[in-house]
């Protein structure tokens, strides 16, 4: 809870500083108030807190502060790896500000209890994501991907209200737990109305997440975007919007989850399917890392579907989502740092091992946990929903998953492949990295290979 408002009061700080003339020491001060948050989010973990003032619209169970802390975690990587990105004078503060009320959305998703506060969490995280999308002025396609991640999202934005509405005029309240008491109640006698409207937030939510067939935004909005933003979506953006999915299915549409569990199993089995195809015949790291979210959308989705019959798998997204997003981290700081020279395309890393070692070896280690290789922290990510998947009837995707799977080593090998076996005409010209970058990404090669090495480490303390 305190971590909420510590990080508001983060962004009303950098809105401040271009008057104040304190923008030289905004990085630092954001660094130690994430700390902070992060601090107070884990002292909280037995306490959980509810803000009285609100209603209770937003209260931080053991479930928020578990996504709220691997959203906090995640972010501090993602300001040091981002430092570059702040050192444009003109738009520094600005850029600050974006970020941080992105990560105020982040946080509000992860511990909303009102369908009110679901719409504003989600629109506070996306308004700025769609104007750091487009923040390289200079570029077209960054231009491109802004506009069409504000078309698009403004769409899902749209079937999210629509569907709100309805479930509203059916059970009379925004309240989560009084919709799940209302359908509890009255099973036998929802109006046609109610099930459409479960169904459009189904579909908005699935907009949200980039699942197929309703992905068609995401390979141009990441490609387009600025490297490090790609970064922030894939992360953040994918963990907050994962939080508020498994909570709103969970809580309040479990009654009703003969309606929406066959068509959730049909956008997961798309999702693998055509993530993993489109995946495979990418030349442009990026747009594959973009098709692979989409994969990997798929999996924690199968998590959801599995929640229907057991609590196991809120530990398994959880654990999913601290791989995915630890690993993504590493792998969008290497794609950084070698597109700075060259460009994204995957002939960019030919000969990386050679320029830059250590690297090359961070990189491989992140395609081989997003891959789901042991002994990375991807392979038991995958594990868990497996194991969470398999006393359901969806034995099918199970099947699917693991032959697209396959798919997606062959994708992820082609980037290996590229920096040890395939030669450049740089070869003997050294790639330098700044030394914070650097330490971010040798970071989260340590926790991506610590966290695969003893699973249980991070399984057991999420395991409620």
């Amino acid at each position: 809870m305190k971590g909420l408002l510590i990080i508001s009061g983060l962004g009303i700080v950098a809105m401040l500083a271009e008057i104040f003339k304190f923008k030289k020491a905004l990085l630092p001060i954001v660094l130690l108030g994430i700390v902070a948050a992060y601090a107070t989010n884990f002292i909280e973990w037995n306490s959980p807190q509810s803000i009285v003032y609100f209603d209770n619209m937003i209260a931080f169970d053991k479930l928020g502060i578990a996504f709220s802390g691997i959203i906090i975690a995640t972010a501090f990587l993602w300001f040091i790896l981002a430092n570059d990105y702040f050192e444009d004078t003109n738009n520094s503060v600005d850029h600050f500000a974006l970020v941080l009320f992105a990560l105020v959305g982040a946080l509000m998703l992860t511990a909303y209890k009102n369908m009110t506060t679901l719409f504003l969490g989600i629109e506070i995280m996306s308004i700025p994501m769609y104007v750091l999308a487009a923040s390289k002025k200079n570029n077209i396609k960054s231009n491109e991907a802004g506009f069409k991640y504000l078309i698009m999202g403004s769409f899902a934005s749209g079937f999210l209200l629509f569907g709100i509405a309805l479930v509203y005029g059916a059970c009379g309240s925004f309240d989560l737990f009084m919709i799940k008491s209302y359908i509890t109640i009255n099973s036998a006698t929802l109006p046609s109305f109610f099930y459409v409207g479960v169904l459009m937030i189904l579909i908005a939510m699935c907009f949200k997440v980039s699942a197929a067939p309703f992905h068609f935004w995401a390979p141009d909005v990441y490609e387009g975007s600025p490297t490090l933003i790609t970064a922030l979506m894939s992360t953040v953006v994918k963990t907050a919007a994962f939080a508020a999915f498994l909570r709103l299915f969970m809580i309040s549409f479990s009654g009703v989850s003969e309606l929406w569990t066959m068509v959730l199993a049909v956008v997961v089995a798309l999702s693998l399917i055509v993530a993993n195809l489109s995946a495979a015949m990418q030349s442009n790291v990026k747009r594959m890392l973009a098709f692979s979210s989409i994969s990997h959308a798929a999996f924690m989705l199968m998590v959801i579907l599995a929640n229907v019959r057991s609590n196991l798998s809120v530990s398994a997204l959880i654990y999913y989502s601290l791989a995915y997003s630890i690993g993504s981290i590493a792998a969008f700081g290497v794609v950084y740092n070698v597109a700075l020279k060259a460009n994204e395309d995957i002939t960019s890393f030919n000969g990386l091992s050679k320029r830059h070692p250590l690297l090359a070896f961070c990189m491989t280690v992140s395609m081989l946990s997003l891959a789901g290789i042991p002994v990375t922290s991807g392979f038991f990510a995958k594990y868990f929903v497996f194991t969470a998947m398999i006393g359901t009837h969806y034995k099918w995707l199970l099947i699917i998953a693991v032959l697209t799977s396959a798919v997606g080593v062959y994708y992820y090998l082609k980037v290996v492949i590229a920096m040890y076996f395939k030669g450049n005409e740089s070869d003997n010209e050294k790639l330098i990295v700044e030394k914070s970058q650097a330490i971010v990404i040798v970071l989260s090669t340590i926790i991506t290979l610590v966290i695969g090495i003893v699973p249980n480490l991070v399984a057991d303390i999420f395991s409620f």
